[in-house]
């Protein structure tokens, strides 16, 4: 496939590698690209290791750490520094929302000529909690990435509203593109029993899971409430969270508080989330806001019943039979009735029926791979 002298250089920009949407969706594309026709680095605001570092170097990637990013001045200066050192590249792909407006300002002054902003959140929800200066900060950003974003992409349509504006559609250089999941982990066959025993859980337990990173989106504190009041319904329920974050030593103490100790269990952040998933009997996913939710589509393909926010996008819908919405409006105790009312009825297909409705859906890595190869070799019809 590479016809060039040299792969295609592509950098991207992200908060950090952390297991999480963006930085896990990244990692699909870097394991089933092709390394000899695409080079991928990626510049992240962080210093600290991540979960994902070892794995991207050891596929020939560099994670190039430019952490000063609350000093603008000290940032530019690195970032560009970092373009001269690890350059030249040929496409510059930001992920950090109306931040990116930034990057492709930089990356238009070192001539990269592909500079794509990518949207994978939507931050509408939580606007009116904004200042004047928050304000003036982000029509400063929009203008940016108006001028300097040659593509931009979107995790899905309230994503693509939310950086691009209502009328993202007539732009000629604004679209959409899913991101993509490998679904081969979900084929393999594990033993529950033994799976739950290892978490320190029983046969007979009702587990229901929730995965995402400890932040303010994901309304962990809500996912407590909803379970302390299912729990008083079924002594049987367990709860397990996967993930970390910042928030995590504050959610453990709200589990002290209400007196859950026993009943729920801290994995952390898991290279295997299907095995888990595989032991589960629940989803619960009460997002404040989502670009779109990667968390919910695997635990489609693993067949599980998904009680969602109205939040969430619903191009995330790909198994209709195992998705229940509910407004965030309602008390934790409605959430609670729903949850043993799932957590009691069959499940309405099977986890093979599930899995194969989700490889032929949007999100399969084949189909959006090769969309994103085209953007990243120049030929794609939305550069011209």
């Amino acid at each position: 496939m590479n016809s060039y002298r040299r792969p295609r250089r592509i950098l991207h920009v992200l908060d950090s590698m952390e297991r999480g949407g963006i930085a896990t969706w990244l990692m699909t594309v870097l394991r089933h690209i092709e390394r000899d026709t695409f080079h991928l680095d990626f510049l992240v605001h962080t210093d600290e290791p991540c979960a994902y570092d070892e794995e991207a170097r050891s596929l020939g990637a560099r994670v190039i750490p430019c952490p000063e990013y609350r000093n603008i001045v000290t940032y530019c200066r690195t970032f560009s520094r970092i373009l001269k050192e690890y350059g030249p590249y040929d496409v510059l792909h930001g992920h950090c929302h109306r931040f990116s407006g930034v990057n492709l300002w930089l990356a238009k002054r070192a001539r990269i000529p592909v500079r794509i902003a990518h949207s994978h959140s939507d931050l509408r929800s939580v606007a009116n909690e904004w200042g004047i200066s928050r304000r003036a900060y982000l029509a400063f950003m929009d203008k940016a990435l108006e001028r300097y974003a040659t593509l931009g992409l979107a995790a899905g349509r309230l994503a693509a509203e939310d950086l691009f504006g209502p009328k993202w559609e007539t732009h000629p250089k604004r679209r959409i593109l899913f991101c993509g999941i490998d679904f081969s982990p979900f084929h393999e066959t594990h033993e529950r029993h033994t799976i739950r025993a290892e978490m320190g859980l029983n046969p007979t337990d009702k587990i229901v899971a929730h995965v995402g990173r400890f932040t303010q989106p994901k309304n962990c504190p809500f996912v407590l409430e909803v379970f302390s009041h299912a729990l008083n319904r079924d002594s049987n329920l367990r709860l397990v969270f996967i993930g970390n974050g910042p928030l995590q030593g504050e959610i453990q103490e709200k589990v002290s508080a209400l007196g859950l100790q026993g009943h729920v269990r801290f994995l952390g952040s898991r290279p295997d989330v299907p095995r888990i998933l595989s032991a589960v009997d629940l989803f619960l996913f009460p997002s404040l806001y989502e670009g779109m939710g990667l968390a919910v589509i695997e635990a489609q393909a693993s067949g599980l019943p998904c009680l969602i926010s109205e939040n969430i996008p619903h191009e995330a819908d790909i198994v209709l039979e195992l998705i229940t919405r509910l407004p965030l409006s309602l008390t934790a105790d409605r959430w609670a009735e729903n949850v043993i009312s799932l957590l009691h009825a069959d499940r309405p297909v099977t986890a093979d029926e599930a899995l194969r409705t989700a490889e032929e859906s949007q999100f399969n890595i084949r189909h959006s791979l090769g969309e994103l190869e085209l953007i990243y070799l120049g030929t794609d019809r939305n550069l011209g």
